[in-house]
């Protein structure tokens, strides 16, 4: 069996989300989102990559949404109500409650931008019918064979991390997640898990995060200035997430500072969402939840509903307004009137989609923008760009990857150069297969199957049989309290017509098969100068005799190999079951580079024996015989 995994949004790119997997005859959607930074067919999955008959109830087991931001559920309404899929979709309690808010303000961008209206408010109801809502950690069983459970993963209120189990094949697709806590929301927490797949973000795969604190404290002191300079300050921002940490944030220095200055949201969307905030508190963080029965943190004293008749009102102000990235709507009708006045600042707070207008402004110092082919906008206000998303880092990236420690680890929602800087780190210093394929790419590798088997007892005995290593203290020279059991339980597996799979001992194949048994010995056969033998030793006179050479021989191989006791037979030297001697065979079949070293002078050749079972400790011993050529 294998895993196929179809990359139809955010293969190499932030946005529209959808990843297709195949995992053991079960085919699951994960995340259905939409691209910020076009309008036409670029905007949704290609979802005809699924099925080209339409068939998508067939074609899929189920959908899985991680959270409620547009570049991941933002087609879902689309895909069900026009495209008209039926079956199972799953999310979690807070992504099912707050994601109508954002499709419906989503829905009235389109329109109030003129565009054609994919979906309407009755679709969206519709959808969200369909949708089934999952607690974290709970056991979902999608079908007798498919199994999955959320873990909460940081990020907004509800985000998840959605581990698939089917058979013995299992798999995580991580969504968007924050290792680190914020003001409102906890890290991300997961169980070690052993997976043959890890879908995870890029977004800020080669960028190590400074102090919270310090990026806090920049931010207040530029808006401060803004403000107190009698300038007004823009921060486009989606309705939830990071628009409660950083109301948080201001709400308290306000208070702390005692400022007067207003703070306004843009819209009701807001409004409603800190109403959900209130509701679901225990998806929030410790912080938040321990001071719950005093005051909640999402009652803001200096926060108030934005009125548009003080668009152009004289004074100061902080506005938070939707969307983010100025993608249209509000936020981009303000960033018209306030963008040309150079006592002004726009503040991003975050990361801004290739084609956006935020995006234009986070590119250098632009002094115009251009919304369309007809509009162009002076930009005379301050930029001031500071990261406060809620995606996590590239060391939160590899504490994931390492702590999960899956076979393949697939790379989306990133920048492509940044992911194969990325990619190249965890195959080098993890040592885990990367990948990160473009949209449409399909990647493929097995999938784990675990057989059930019968043991013998005399594979059982043997496996009981303890191999105890006592490493010696360098300095004292006396075993160690450190014990080391480096036993590896070594069987045949096998399967008799019409019986079950078993394992047995090797010695029990003999008996079975009816044969004799047969030992398998290893050979190796390599010259060296006399003259390096010679200069082992000043105090041993070294002649061509057998006997010298390996007294020599036994010097050198006594103070390496001591622990293992080197013993000197008749003619030969014994390592447990390695043997050298010297060999006078010109047609020795184990002889190596014989035609280069016979043009030295005083060359000696030794010829080497073993089995198996000492096999790294033959390596060694020739290594070191060879040093002693150099």
């Amino acid at each position: 069996m294998a895993i196929d995994c179809l990359v139809l949004g955010a293969g190499q790119e932030v946005g529209k989300s959808c990843v297709v997997v195949s995992i053991n005859g079960k085919r699951i959607m994960f995340d259905c989102g939409m691209h910020m930074g076009y309008t036409d067919h670029n905007r949704y999955p290609d979802f005809s990559l699924i099925s080209k008959s339409g068939d998508f109830n067939n074609a899929l087991s189920c959908i899985i949404i991680t959270h409620f931001h547009l570049d991941h559920i933002g087609a879902l309404p689309y895909f069900t109500e026009v495209c008209g899929y039926s079956g199972p979709i799953y999310m979690t309690y807070p992504t099912k409650a707050l994601a109508p808010l954002m499709l419906e303000d989503y829905r009235k961008v389109m329109v109030g931008r003129g565009e054609e209206q994919q979906f309407t408010h009755e679709n969206i109801l519709d959808c969200m019918k369909k949708v089934t809502a999952v607690d974290l950690k709970q056991n979902v069983q999608v079908d007798k064979d498919l199994q999955i459970r959320a873990y909460y993963a940081g990020h907004v209120l509800g985000a998840a991390m959605f581990y698939a189990c089917v058979g013995d094949s299992a798999m995580v697709y991580t969504g968007d997640y924050n290792m680190t806590p914020d003001r409102h929301l906890g890290a991300a927490q997961i169980d070690r898990l052993q997976l043959d797949l890890l879908i995870t973000e890029s977004t800020y795969a080669t960028t190590i995060r400074d102090s919270k604190y310090a990026r806090e404290r920049e931010f207040l002191k530029a808006v401060h200035k803004c403000v107190s300079n009698g300038g007004k300050v823009l921060i486009p921002t989606f309705a939830l997430g990071r628009a409660q940490e950083l109301c948080i944030l201001l709400d308290d220095y306000w208070e702390r500072m005692n400022l007067k200055v207003p703070i306004y949201f843009s819209a009701g969307l807001t409004i409603q969402a800190n109403l959900y905030y209130k509701v679901l508190i225990n998806w929030t963080s410790q912080k938040v939840k321990d001071t719950y029965a005093t005051r909640n943190a999402f009652d803001f004293k200096n926060v108030h509903q934005f009125d548009r008749t003080l668009l152009d009102a004289p004074g100061p102000c902080v506005l938070f307004a939707t969307p983010g990235m100025i993608s249209g709507g509000f936020s981009l009708e303000v960033f018209k009137h306030w963008a040309p006045c150079e006592s002004n600042l726009i503040t991003l707070p975050g990361y801004c989609v290739a084609g956006t207008v935020g995006h234009k402004l986070m590119s250098g110092k632009p002094t115009k923008v251009d919304l369309d082919k007809d509009t162009q906008i002076d930009v005379r206000c301050q930029i001031h760009q500071l990261s406060f998303s809620p995606h996590t880092d590239a060391k939160g990236i590899m504490d994931l990857v390492k702590f999960l420690s899956p076979k393949h680890v697939i790379l989306v929602h990133g920048e492509k150069p940044k992911m194969d800087l990325l990619k190249s780190r965890i195959k080098s210093e993890l040592e885990i297969e990367c990948y990160d394929p473009a949209n449409t790419e399909t990647v493929s590798f097995p999938s784990t199957h675990f057989i059930k088997s019968d043991a013998s007892n005399a594979f059982i005995r043997s496996s009981l049989t303890p191999n105890f290593k006592f490493p010696k203290d360098e300095i004292t020279d006396t075993p160690s309290l450190h014990v080391r059991d480096e036993r590896v339980s070594e069987g045949i597996l096998t399967m008799g017509k019409g019986q079950k799979v078993k394992v047995i001992h090797q010695d029990e194949l003999v008996t079975m098969v009816g044969g004799g048994k047969t030992e398998v010995g290893f050979g190796y056969c390599f010259g060296l100068n006399l003259c390096s033998l010679k200069n082992i030793s000043k105090e041993v006179r070294v002649s061509n005799g057998d006997d010298s050479l390996l007294g020599v021989l036994n010097m050198k191989l006594s103070d390496e190999f001591g622990e293992l006791g080197v013993r000197v037979c008749e003619g030969s030297l014994e390592v447990n079951s390695f043997r050298v001697r010297v060999c006078k065979n010109d047609d020795c079949p184990h002889r190596v580079d014989s035609d280069e070293l016979s043009e030295r002078l005083e060359c000696v050749f030794f010829c080497c024996n073993w089995s198996i079972l000492d096999k790294s400790i033959a390596w060694r011993v020739i290594s070191v015989m060879k040093n002693m050529d150099l």
